[in-house]
């Protein structure tokens, strides 16, 4: 693992293409860093989208993120997050190794991967990733037809591996986070959940409490 400090966000929100194209989004964005502050990663996840377009955004809202305290991550592009020196790489299947993205990144990145099953997870750790995603936990649009693992699912996962943090995804609405967390995921990802809201802002507050409840009550628990 790198050498970076500080704790991991139990919440991370990520876009997709549309998302990134949407109009106003930077708004919603910078809406979404103030509201999240150290709590939250904001990941630019934009497959088809120019790798000008993610480094203009990355520029446009660093120096927000860095202002609230929050993490704003790159997905795929190892390249943008070196120029736009952001602090860190979401890799997935179509991306560069995780071992050739930290032989690229300063040691401070985070390098995280998305896996679908415990065995992904199981590579990822021993890759060398700083967490890894792990999804679809639930049904969700868009992965039609695939029912998720579901808690039980994620728990078995996340009992057979030694310490990587888990980002629980897919599906994931803030009266779920108490039984995710209670697997030993680190926190959730979310897409929908936050960009879909009439308020972003307010769902990403939303998160945030339900987040810190059950973190209160897994501790209360040890």
């Amino acid at each position: 693992m790198s050498g970076h400090g500080g704790s991991f966000p139990r919440l991370h929100v990520t876009t997709d293409d549309s998302i990134l194209a949407g109009e106003g989004w930077t708004a919603r964005a910078v809406s979404v860093l103030e509201a999240g502050g150290a709590g939250i990663c904001l990941h630019l996840r934009g497959p088809r989208t120019d790798g000008a377009v993610l480094h203009r955004l990355a520029s446009e809202l660093l120096p927000r993120a860095r202002a609230e305290g929050a993490l704003l991550f790159v997905n795929d592009r190892v390249d943008v997050a070196l120029a736009a020196e952001l602090d860190g790489v979401h890799l997935a299947a179509r991306s560069l190794p995780v071992d050739a993205a930290r032989a690229l990144l300063p040691p401070s990145r985070w390098v995280g991967v998305s896996c679908h099953d415990a065995a992904g997870a199981s590579t990822a750790q021993r890759e060398g990733a700083d967490y890894a995603f792990l999804g679809t936990i639930f049904p969700t649009p868009s992965h039609p037809g695939v029912t998720g693992m579901g808690i039980a699912g994620l728990e078995e996962t996340v009992r057979g591996l030694d310490g990587l943090p888990i980002v629980a995804i897919g599906g994931i609405d803030p009266a779920r986070v108490t039984d995710v967390l209670g697997t030993g995921a680190r926190g959730v990802a979310v897409v929908r959940g936050v960009w879909g809201a009439r308020d972003p802002a307010d769902a990403v507050g939303q998160y945030l409490v339900a987040l810190g409840e059950a973190a209160d009550t897994k501790a209360r628990l040890r």
